[in-house]
Order: structure tokens, then C-alpha cells, then sequence
């Protein structure tokens, strides 16, 4: 832990941008914990709780629900302790629903195109489709050409 910045619950709040009595709850939930206890017995929340916090806001906006989030994060945390990957996994995760609802909302025109006009929208929309999933899979340690 070495020189790592501390927060108090209010500092966290505030730095977050939610109540502290949401952090009560999410510490209730299991979703955040405290680093340690000062000693005046004061919780002390370290860095990684704040971005986990920031991701936790970040999911309940694209509309997923405390128990899905909690699942995710326990989902990520298995994958990797680094922060760097796992908020880009997270980010990666809610860009993909993004785009699921999307490809819903869109599904009524592409039911209209032409043949060759949808053969053309399946040309531009694989490859990239294909190098997202592939560095998904990497990342994930599940590359099954190595």
C-alpha cells in the first residue's frame, strides 16, 4: 500500500460524486469495502475503491441493475487485478450493450435494405466486429492459438 492516498467517507463522496449513504449501502452490498480503519476508527477507502465506485455509477446509468453489477464486478476481479484492464473490460462490456440496443432499435430499417446494400453493411461491420472479438479473447487469457 506504501504512500497511498486514504479517504474518509465524505472525501470519497465527494470525489465520486454520490452520498454517503450510498456508500454505506454499497459497502452493506459487498460491492466496496473499506482499505482499513483509522484510529479513531474511521473507515478509509483507497483509490481502486473510488474507481470501482466510479465504475459502479458508470453500469447503474446504462441501467443494470446492483445484483448485475456486483456479478460483473466479481466477474472482472477474477480476470484480472489490474485496473488498467479491467476498467477497459468494463468499458468494453457496457459499449457492447450499448451497441446490442442499438442494433435493436436499428433492426426495423436493416430488415429494408437491399440485398447489396446489406451485403455491403456486413462487410464494413465484420472485420471490426471480428478484431474486437479477437482481442477480447486475448485479453480473457482464453486465445486458443496459443
Amino acid at each position: 500500500m506504501g504512500n497511498e492516498k486514504l479517504y474518509k467517507i465524505g472525501e470519497l463522496a465527494k470525489l465520486a460524486d454520490v452520498s454517503p449513504r450510498t456508500i454505506d449501502y454499497y459497502t452493506k452490498l459487498s460491492l466496496i469495502e473499506p482499505e482499513r480503519r483509522s484510529d479513531t476508527n474511521y473507515r478509509l477507502y483507497s483509490d481502486e475503491t473510488l474507481h470501482r465506485l466510479r465504475r459502479i455509477e458508470s453500469m447503474k446509468n446504462e441501467k443494470y441493475t446492483l445484483e448485475e453489477i456486483k456479478v460483473n464486478l466479481q466477474q472482472w476481479s477474477k480476470v484480472t487485478s489490474d485496473d488498467t484492464v479491467t476498467d477497459k473490460l468494463t468499458s468494453l462490456q457496457l459499449h457492447l450493450e450499448q451497441l446490442m440496443k442499438e442494433a435493436k432499435e436499428l433492426s426495423p430499417l436493416v430488415q429494408q435494405l437491399k440485398p447489396k446494400q446489406l451485403k455491403k453493411l456486413y462487410h464494413i461491420l465484420t472485420q471490426p466486429t471480428a478484431a474486437c472479438i479477437e482481442a477480447l479473447i486475448v485479453l480473457l487469457g482464453k486465445n486458443p492459438f496459443s
